[in-house]
């Protein structure tokens, strides 16, 4: 509330009040998660994505066991082809075996990055892990250690930021400053945020330079939400809101 209330002040929108070099992006590149089914279901939903105007997916890992998910993976690249970019997502449920199993496979397969697959507090089994033919994303690690620590560590290739979980905008915006001073590449997703939260995280994916496909087209998420959408989902991105502050009034009664 409070940057909004700065970029109505100022007029202008909130990415360019978090943006200290070129110009924010108009628009934001974002990809489709597909959950936990089945590798047909799973195969369905990937093809409905790209038809969509989807180019990158995201895929969850991790609630059976490894060739489960290879299987499903697999299917998935042989459905959408070479131009889509998969991504999996294990939500810290392996452990440092499980996980090299996971990514030799999956570099096979060009997984372009795998999310989360230790625990959080693993550094260490992170760090051995990158090198391997498929990045290592971190999320929840961003939750328990910071970001400071996680670099140091050489524990990720990406580095998950969730505006809401990290502190704000503003907050977020100052660790993907900091990821890609040290090669590494920020992506911004939401936690399933309303309106409001989830546009302003699109700012920020707006304000980092060549961001990747993000996170952020999790509207559909929801059964109802504070405020109409200001920045739908179209062919695979957002267009970026160019009203003052969040999306100029459409918040109006929200904050």
């Amino acid at each position: 509330a409070a940057l909004d209330a700065l970029g109505r002040r100022d007029g202008r929108p909130l990415a360019a009040v978090l943006a200290d070099g070129p110009a924010p992006a108009t628009t934001v590149p974002v990809n489709a998660t597909l959950g936990d089914a089945p590798p047909a279901e799973t195969v369905s939903a990937a093809i409905e994505a790209v038809g969509a105007g989807f180019d990158c997916l995201k895929v969850k890992v991790g609630v059976g066991d490894v060739d489960r998910d290879v299987t499903r993976l697999r299917t998935v690249r042989a459905a959408v082809g070479p131009d889509v970019e998969l991504r999996a997502d294990a939500n810290a449920a392996w452990d440092r075996e499980t996980a090299r199993e996971a990514v030799e496979a999956f570099a096979a397969l060009d997984v372009a990055y795998l999310e989360q697959p230790l625990p959080s507090d693993d550094l260490s089994g992170h760090a051995a892990l990158r090198g391997r033919g498929v990045d290592v994303a971190v999320d929840e690690t961003l939750a328990t250690t910071a970001v400071e620590d996680v670099l140091d560590a050489d524990a990720a290739d990406v580095l998950i930021l969730k505006p809401m979980a990290l502190g704000g905008p503003a907050r977020a915006h100052a660790v993907a400053r900091r990821a890609l001073a040290a090669g590494v590449d920020p992506v911004v997703t939401t936690t399933v945020d309303a309106a409001s939260a989830r546009t302003a995280a699109v700012h920020v994916a707006a304000a980092i330079p060549d961001v990747r496909p993000c996170g952020l087209a999790t509207g559909d998420a929801l059964e109802t939400d504070v405020a109409p959408d200001p920045a739908p989902v179209e062919r695979g991105t957002m267009t970026v809101p160019d009203g003052p502050g969040i999306a100029g009034d459409a918040f109006d009664g929200v904050f």
